[in-house]
């Protein structure tokens, strides 16, 4: 299934790259998805509740063996010396970056919008996939290429992709879906449930029932 292309419908957090640097990734990334042979198509302007209703209902692949490895993360894309979760800790903070070695960053100012708490080490942060990996593999990942699965987890061409969080709540999320978890901080739900379905419809991947019905219960009261 062809990797769909951000959707142009406005968030709290933008759609696209937000500095000039995502577009040298973007070309990074688009190189390996063409080894991959997926195609990325034109951007088309599509509310969640439009995206959402295109997504394949089906049950989640749990007879297959997840295996973490099987994504292979975090790269440096573009060579620069950073890797996928430098680029993110660099790209999202509102203050200049500290870093030691090569590309190794270490203070900032960062806003988790999890849980709405500000930090500046950035060792008190994750990087999450918007959607987790394990449910991308039982989403429709585990019939990825290799180099397809790497395109999804280090997705720098889409900032609802991957985004900063405090490390409590990127471990309490865990692997869940909306189902059985949303953001503590009750005025991101709406935006985090739209990002949630926007990667979903980009990467063409799957919802099971019970996660469609929380999607559509939480847009209902945006």
């Amino acid at each position: 299934m062809p990797l769909r292309a951000a959707s142009s419908t406005v968030h709290v957090r933008p759609a696209v790259g937000r500095r000039r640097r995502r577009l040298t990734h973007v070309v990074g990334l688009l190189v390996a998805t063409l080894v991959a042979t997926v195609l990325v198509a034109p951007a088309a302007s599509a509310s969640p509740e439009s995206q959402l209703a295109e997504l394949t209902v089906r049950a989640e692949a749990n007879g297959t063996t997840y295996d973490r490895d099987a994504f292979r993360h975090w790269i440096d894309a573009d060579g620069d010396g950073c890797n996928t979760r430098a680029e993110v800790l660099i790209d999202e903070s509102s203050s200049a970056t500290g870093r030691t070695g090569t590309c190794t960053i270490t203070s900032g100012s960062w806003l988790s919008r999890y849980d709405n708490v500000r930090f500046t080490d950035a060792g008190s942060l994750d990087i999450d996939h918007m959607v987790p990996l394990k449910e991308a593999w039982i989403s429709g990942a585990s019939g990825w290429t290799a180099s397809r699965r790497e395109s999804f987890a280090n997705d720098l061409g889409d900032a609802r992709s991957l985004i900063a969080v405090s490390a409590s709540t990127n471990r309490s999320k865990s692997d869940q879906d909306p189902d059985s978890w949303l953001p503590p901080a009750t005025g991101y739900r709406c935006t985090y449930v739209s990002d949630w379905i926007a990667v979903k419809y980009r990467w063409g991947l799957s919802v099971d029932s019970a996660e469609k019905a929380a999607l559509q219960d939480v847009l209902a009261g945006c």
